[in-house]
C-alpha cells in the first residue's frame, strides 16, 4: 500500500522489489529482515484473504505483486495513507500521522487527520483503535486494528528522590541565572 502511493510508477512490484520494500531500514518499526520464501508466504496469506493479488501484465516477464484492501474496503486515499503509516510504524499520534504520511498523501491539517480517523473508527469493521492514553503523555496514540492490537507499553514510575532532584536542580539553575542577570545588570550600568 506505501509504495502504491509513494512510488505509484513502480507499482505493482516484482518479488525482489517487495523484499527491498519489506527489508527496507527507514520508515519502519520494527525494521525486518525478509526473505523471498517468507514474503511469498505472507503474499499467498494475503491472497487467501483477498488483500493481495498477483498481476500479469502483458509483456513482463516477471510476476508482480498488488494490495487489494482499498479496493476490498472502499478506502480512500487519505485512509490508505493513515492505514499504510500505522501499519509501517505502529500506533502514532495524530500530528505523527500528518508529518509522516506526507510521501503517500500531504495532509493539508491536522483536523483532516483527526476527521479520517473518527471515520476510520467508526466504520462497521474499525480499521483503527484509540489506544488509552499512557501516563505522562498529552495525546491519544492510534493503532491498526488488521491484527492484534499492540500491548500497554510497561510504565516505571521514578522513584520520588528523582523528582526531588530535579526540583532542587531546577531550583539551583534558577537562582544562578537570576545571578546572572543581576551582574549582567550591573555590567550594562557601568557602560550606560
Amino acid at each position: 500500500m506505501e509504495k502504491h502511493l509513494s512510488t505509484p510508477d513502480y507499482y505493482p512490484l516484482t518479488l525482489n522489489a517487495l523484499v527491498n520494500a519489506c527489508n527496507q531500514s527507514t520508515n519502519r518499526d520494527p525494521v525486518t529482515a525478509l526473505g523471498e520464501a517468507e514474503v511469498m508466504e505472507a503474499l499467498q496469506e494475503l491472497r487467501d484473504h483477498e488483500a493481495a493479488w498477483f498481476v500479469g501484465t502483458a509483456g513482463s516477464r516477471v510476476q508482480k505483486y498488488g494490495h487489494r484492501l482499498a479496493e476490498a474496503r472502499g478506502l480512500s486515499v487519505q485512509e490508505c495513507a493513515i492505514l499504510a503509516e500505522l501499519l509501517l510504524r505502529g500506533p502514532q499520534t495524530p500530528g505523527e500521522l500528518r508529518n509522516r504520511s506526507t510521501r503517500m498523501y500531504p495532509f493539508p491539517d491536522l483536523a483532516e487527520v483527526e476527521a479520517v480517523l473518527e471515520l476510520m473508527l467508526e466504520a462497521e469493521e474499525p480499521l483503527v483503535a484509540r489506544l488509552p492514553r499512557q501516563p505522562g503523555t498529552k495525546e491519544t496514540r492510534y493503532a491498526h486494528r488488521l491484527g492484534d492490537l499492540p500491548a500497554a507499553p510497561a510504565t516505571v514510575a521514578a522513584p520520588p528522590s528523582r523528582s526531588a532532584a530535579l526540583e532542587a536542580e531546577v531550583a539551583a539553575l534558577k537562582a544562578d541565572l537570576a545571578q546572572l542577570r543581576a551582574e549582567f545588570e550591573a555590567f550594562r550600568g557601568e557602560f550606560g
